[in-house]
């Protein structure tokens, strides 16, 4: 094989062997048999609990095991196909599994990524919560952009989307929403999107079709299990009731289904009203507050959690993360990692793989969780 071709498949086994050490590759192996027979137990569920925690870490490690597993037989077929191609002096196959193995490589190189998310809570479903800044329809308007291009880019990861809480604008728009992204991984892929957004564009609601300057808040927390202990005292809460704003039939709009637990030695508010059922707002809300004081205290870990101060700072300018420019050009540029991308309306659509990546490779570099 050429030089190059022989750098690239070196370059994709040092990043497989990366992974498979990361991993711990053989007890990772004799952990999956051990899970995969005590799913076979039939004294399995007599623990409801402890039963719903051996498939959710087998599931989790098979998929890592058997993704490396894929990775190493494609490395193998596109190498045959090229030393083939080369004895037989056919070139159209020997370009063919050169861009396997481009593709592999970049494939590879985002799975070595992927494996870094080892803090905490990374492999957990996340809560996305997003305000509307300061400016009335225009700010209200932005924020609802935002949570559609969030939801984008989770469906294109086929993940699930429910929505907790959500507040419309009086003409348009979102005041604030809360939904929760489900899949593996969730929190650690989005959890450096947690600050402020800002949008440069002509306003749709200015007839003198002026340029406009709008901000939101973007705040991720992870969804915690039972197997993490969060203390919550009753005397440190407020819990409020009241009717729910959006539609949602004529029983949640008469009555006060809707839950506001507020924190008091913190100030984290929470707030539930997607459920006809008080009861069941109440304990979604629960949870989110033992979310999100979970989350504070990974950030507190953190030397650079910048982020974990962007709820006590004004909605504005000197504090956002990315800017989104629709005039008088185009351009997404995220301001920690210098990343960006021309195609703006692609990135509203949910394109942010780039955005994500570079900076959780900047946190695993700084030495972050």
């Amino acid at each position: 094989m050429r030089t190059e071709i022989e750098h690239v498949v070196k370059q994709i086994d040092q990043a497989l062997n990366l992974i498979r050490r990361h991993l711990d590759w053989d007890k990772a192996l004799h952990k999956l048999e051990d899970y995969n027979r005590l799913a076979e137990s039939p004294t399995l569920w007599d623990d409801q609990q402890n039963a719903q925690k051996i498939l959710k870490e087998r599931e989790s490690l098979n998929t890592s095991i058997s993704r490396i597993r894929k990775y190493d037989q494609r490395l193998q077929e596109a190498v045959d196909m090229i030393e083939l191609a080369e004895a037989e002096n056919a070139p159209e196959f020997s370009e063919e599994g050169e861009a396997l193995l481009i593709a592999l490589e970049k494939e590879c190189a985002r799975l070595q990524l992927e494996t870094l998310l080892s803090g905490e809570a990374d492999a957990n479903n996340a809560f996305i919560e997003i305000n509307a800044g300061a400016g009335g329809t225009e700010a209200q308007d932005w924020a609802e952009i935002l949570a559609r291009m969030y939801s984008r880019w989770a469906e294109a990861k086929k993940y699930k989307l429910e929505i907790i809480d959500e507040n419309p604008g009086e003409e348009a728009g979102i005041k604030s929403i809360t939904f929760k992204v489900v899949g593996h991984q969730a929190y650690g892929w989005l959890k450096t999107e947690s600050g402020v957004h800002r949008l440069v564009r002509i306003s749709p609601f200015d007839s003198n079709a002026r340029r406009h300057t709008s901000f939101a808040s973007v705040w991720i927390y992870p969804e915690i299990d039972e197997s993490i202990d969060v203390v919550v005292e009753e005397k440190d809460l407020r819990i409020d009731t009241y009717r729910a704003s959006g539609a949602g039939g004529q029983h949640v709009n008469k009555t006060e289904s809707a839950i506001r637990i507020t924190h008091l030695p913190t100030g984290i508010v929470v707030q539930c009203q997607n459920d006809r059922s008080q009861h069941r707002n109440k304990a979604q809300a629960y949870a989110m507050l033992k979310a999100r004081l979970y989350e504070l205290e990974l950030r507190k870990k953190e030397e650079a959690a910048q982020a974990s101060s962007a709820s006590k700072t004004d909605i504005g300018w000197g504090h956002q993360i990315r800017s989104y420019v629709l005039q008088p050009y185009q351009m997404v540029k995220d301001t920690r990692t210098g990343v960006e991308k021309g195609n703006a309306q692609g990135v509203l659509d949910g394109d942010l793989d780039d955005f994500l990546e570079a900076s959780l490779a900047q946190r695993v570099g700084g030495g972050g969780e």
